[in-house]
């Protein structure tokens, strides 16, 4: 394809017009050899079942393109694309000239910005399910009345003071064991475990592990594995409170028990003491009620008893049985003397048969008996 210079009224430099495809030829030329990482948000997606790619198209404020990935490097990267995330990608531009149309041939794939951080944060949450660290079988029950309650928090903000006034206002009888640690910032994670390990040396039964709302990147240091596994490893129950409802940390997939926020973690860990003075009161209540039917119960027993003639007349039941011993003593005392008679007089029949059968041997035994 020859270009010819030509100069125009005014002596400038001036080419020979090209063909659209001419055109086309030179832009594709320009640019499908070289490899362009840019960054976009995904608009359209189609990634259908049976089809060979995934296409897809990304923007920005003013301008999108056309996507094209085939499935074996989509698969590869990891990345499960969705409508509104932020992506880096990489690849070449290809022009179909045919029709004027500019793709984007994608190499790879990866989330960036918040969205690389939410991959991170997923696959840290299936690593530590793997491992049974969010299991709810593996998790403690709060104590019911805990004397002594840790507080792991930033010292300055709303979360302190909120959960310090539902503490006070539903169970005023605990002690608290704050440690104002920062809840922000790669140092935070580090000074969080410090925090929950300083407070159970001080005794605490349970630990609030809370802070207020904030970004998905401020949130970042409750996605932190080392917190995760201080967390399951701690020796009494952690409650967490981070954030706001929509809000869901690893380190609230890790605690015993995940508030929705600061305030309900609070409320959580304790009794309401109001509650608890209705619940005691019921109690006592039932326990009074209780009491007094078994005591009425046992007077009753006790009325017809003492209406049984062995409590109402007791001489009646002996008077039988003295009368019956008295008989017995008569018959005893009449009875002896004269089997006593008798016996004697069995004795000197006896003896006088033995003076007859032997005179001469006898008679000193018999005289000395006679004289007894």
């Amino acid at each position: 394809m020859a270009l010819q210079r030509q100069e125009g009224p005014e002596g400038a430099a001036r080419k020979e017009a090209l063909s659209v495809s001419a055109a086309m030829a030179l832009a594709k030329g320009a640019l499908e050899g070289v490899t362009v990482r840019l960054v976009g948000e995904v608009s359209e997606l189609s990634a259908k079942p049976g089809y060979k790619a995934v296409y897809f198209t990304v923007k920005d404020a003013s301008a999108s393109l056309p996507c094209m990935m085939w499935n074996n490097r989509y698969q590869a990267a990891g990345v499960e694309l969705r409508v509104g995330a932020l992506v880096e990608l990489s690849g070449r531009f290809t022009l179909y000239a045919a029709k004027g149309r500019m793709n984007f041939d994608v190499f790879s794939v990866a989330l960036a910005g918040e969205g690389n951080l939410r991959l991170q944060v997923a696959n840290l949450a299936r690593k530590l399910a793997a491992e049974g660290l969010t299991d709810e079988a593996r998790k403690r029950p709060l104590p019911a009345y805990p004397q002594v309650i840790g507080l792991v928090t930033s010292p300055r903000g709303a979360a302190v003071h909120d959960v310090l006034r539902t503490l006070r206002r539903h169970y005023p009888l605990a002690r608290v064991a704050l440690a104002g640690v920062p809840v922000e910032g790669a140092g935070a994670p580090a000074a969080l475990i410090e925090g929950m390990q300083r407070v159970v040396m001080d005794g605490a039964e349970v630990v609030l592990l809370v802070r207020g709302g904030g970004s998905f990147e401020d949130l970042m240091p409750f996605n932190d594995e080392g917190l995760a596994r201080a967390i399951a490893a701690m020796p009494v129950p952690v409650v967490t409170g981070i954030g706001h409802e929509p809000d869901t940390s690893i380190a609230d997939m890790v605690s015993d028990h995940r508030a929705s926020t600061p305030t309900a973690a609070a409320s959580a860990a304790v009794p309401d003491v109001r509650a608890l003075a209705g619940e005691l009161g019921a109690r006592a209540h039932a326990l009074a009620s209780t009491v007094g039917r078994r005591l009425e119960r046992t007077r009753l027993m006790l009325e017809r008893l003492a209406m049984r003639p062995l409590f109402a007349e007791p001489e009646r039941l002996l008077a039988s049985d003295a009368q019956t011993l008295d008989d017995l003593s008569a018959r005893l005392a009449q009875a002896l003397p004269d089997a006593l008679a008798a016996d004697r007089r069995e004795l000197d029949a006896l003896r006088g048969a033995l003076v007859r059968l032997l005179p001469g041997a006898i008679a000193p035994h018999a005289r000395r008996a006679s004289d007894a």
